[in-house]
């Protein structure tokens, strides 16, 4: 017995010293990042802005995923809005003579890339050099390298240049075959989110809405590339369409590339552009690095706030997405800071729970009689992320942004044949008339459909109601363009759903204007997570299992899942767009 307890003792206090290197350990390395991300970072004369395979450029501080020491696993992220920043500032700085752009598969959205794009292009004013380098090049790589004055390719590379397309996948037979049943109520012909469940094809009105969005943002894209590469629409498209290029001779031929060199032979191409020794180091300075050169800079009192509001919308106060309580937090700290002059709401989201939308969008229009409340749409900005647009003073939407989506519906899984195949049925025992209007087994009840028919109705309605005073048109205005459809942001702005095409740059300029600012610091909110902060979240058990599940499906996949297997989004009135765009 003294030996058992002996070696329990002597385990115990292993555990103990354990715990307290590893907690040394992790303390050091908090300080180690810490004091990393404060060192001050000095730009050498003759540098070249280098947008690299190790960037990846984000649209709200929620969507930096990081490990629990608060560093990247791969990548470093970097918020759209300070690229732009970086890239006007190297505008001016004699110590950066160009941009070498040297990236194969860009990690970014359709708008994000619009944006950037724009802004080398307003670069190259400056009569610097902008070069491009690539190996095997996504479509959404090549349509931003191509803005430079020379484009060179890998002699064994090529580019996937091949138009856009979009592949609608179906359940309705598989959901029939394994008994699993799938109650549909929706507001909208062209609310095609739940068509998967309803149908074996495609319907005539979403192939419709989905062709023209389609073609809306490639004729935007393919029209800019054709015009950096010095070549009419017709050209582009036949080389388009002939994917000349995946073959390296072919891109030499059709001029999508000027020259086919090995990298290290690039690299020597910007020296001598430099006009560098052959002894000399080339000086390369990533987009990460020259932000910390100059931000914290130049700080003001007065501020114009950034709110990001990206992801699927929930209820909750959860801090990836747009959880409703977190964010009526955010929105009244803002209302609450005298600092504050104004507001722009970043929005890039798809839309999620109708009530968690109406909480937010109740708590901006309180905002916004104290305050100047601009909205900035990203990639995404229909359904309830256009609900919570309603409170703005002001719309501004990127031209690729997909946008409108104003519908409603609400989905109720059930697996009643599937248990009953498997020898497991069920009893209801109930107080009342419709205590079990819906059971994951039984389904739903036909006092349940009218139920849940009334509801989806009279949230399309509010949801109308909103748009109709926001963009001051009638029911019948809104509920013609509405339905569910989707919406580029050019066609958004034909038909009123916005009012002005522009960046989240542009947006942050006009608050600024309307709140008579000439001097002011951009704030971001939400603030980026603490290491110490992070440890907690990524230790969640729940997060832990649902990140596992989403890297190994894809997120598009798990969000299905979610809906067929979330107890907290069934039986939920949804505004949600059905799918997503990317040029890659």
């Amino acid at each position: 017995m003294k030996s058992f307890f002996k070696n329990v003792l002597a385990n115990i206090v292993a555990i103990v010293i354990l715990c307290a290197v590893f907690f040394f350990f992790f303390i050091m390395m908090i300080a180690f990042g810490s004091m990393s991300n404060e060192k001050s970072v000095t730009v050498k004369k003759n540098s070249v802005l280098t947008i690299n395979l190790k960037t990846t450029i984000i649209d709200s501080p929620t969507e930096d995923q990081q490990n629990i020491f608060g560093i990247n696993n791969k990548n470093t992220n970097v918020l759209i809005y300070d690229v732009i920043e970086a890239v006007k500032k190297a505008k001016t700085d004699d110590n950066i003579k160009g941009i070498s752009i040297e990236i194969d598969n860009l990690n970014a959205g359709i708008t994000q890339i619009d944006d950037l794009r724009s802004a080398i292009e307003d670069f190259k004013k400056s009569g610097k050099f902008v070069y491009a380098y690539g190996n095997v090049v996504s479509q959404s790589s090549y349509y931003l390298g191509s803005v430079a004055d020379q484009y060179y390719l890998n002699p064994s590379g090529g580019i996937e240049l091949k138009g856009l397309s979009t592949e609608v996948t179906f359940f309705k037979d598989f959901a029939e075959k394994y008994g699993i049943g799938i109650e549909v109520i929706r507001h909208g012909k062209f609310k095609s989110a739940v068509e998967p469940f309803l149908r074996n094809d495609i319907s005539p009105e979403n192939k419709e809405q989905l062709s023209t969005l389609l073609n809306d943002i490639w004729e935007n894209t393919s029209s800019k590339i054709a015009a950096s590469r010095k070549m009419n629409t017709s050209q582009f498209k036949t080389i388009v369409d002939s994917l000349y290029g995946m073959i390296p001779d072919q891109s030499l031929k059709y001029k999508l590339a000027d020259k086919l060199i090995q990298k290290s032979e690039y690299d020597q191409l910007i020296k001598a552009k430099l006009n560098l020794k052959e002894e000399d180091k080339l000086t390369k300075i990533s987009l990460s690095k020259y932000m910390d050169s100059f931000k914290d800079k130049d700080r003001s009192d007065e501020k114009v706030a950034v709110l990001y509001a990206s992801g699927s919308i929930n209820n909750g106060d959860e801090y990836n997405d747009i959880y409703s309580q977190k964010y009526i937090d955010y929105i009244k700290e803002l209302q609450d800071d005298k600092k504050i002059k104004a507001v722009v709401l970043r929005i890039n989201s798809p839309g999620g729970s109708a009530n968690a939308s109406d909480e937010i969008l109740f708590e901006l229009q309180q905002l916004k009689k104290k305050k100047p409340l601009i909205i900035s749409f990203g990639d995404y900005a229909a359904s309830g992320g256009y609900y919570i647009a309603m409170a703005a003073d002001k719309i501004y939407s990127e031209p690729n942004t997909l946008t409108g989506s104003i519908g409603v519906f609400g989905v109720l899984p059930y697996f009643k044949d599937l248990a009953n195949k498997n020898g497991v049925r069920s009893d209801i025992v109930s107080t009342n008339a419709n205590s079990a209007f819906y059971s994951s087994l039984n389904g739903v009840t036909p006092y349940g459909v009218s139920l849940m028919t009334r509801s989806v109705e009279g949230t399309y309605k509010r949801f109308v109601y909103f748009v109709t005073q926001n963009r001051k048109k009638t029911f019948e205005q809104i509920d013609n363009i509405g339905g569910g459809r989707v919406w580029s942001g050019t066609r958004a702005k034909e038909i009123g759903l916005v009012d002005e095409l522009g960046s989240l740059h542009d947006a942050v300029k006009f608050a600024a204007e309307k709140a008579g600012l000439k001097s002011y610091e951009v704030a971001s909110y939400p603030k980026k997570m603490t290491a110490f902060e992070k440890i907690f979240e990524d230790l969640n058990e729940d997060d832990i299992s649902a990140k596992v599940i989403k890297n190994k499906i894809g997120k598009s996949n798990y969000e299905i899942l979610q809906q067929m297997t979330d107890k907290k989004l069934k039986s939920e009135v949804k505004m949600e767009m059905p799918y997503q765009v990317k040029i890659n």
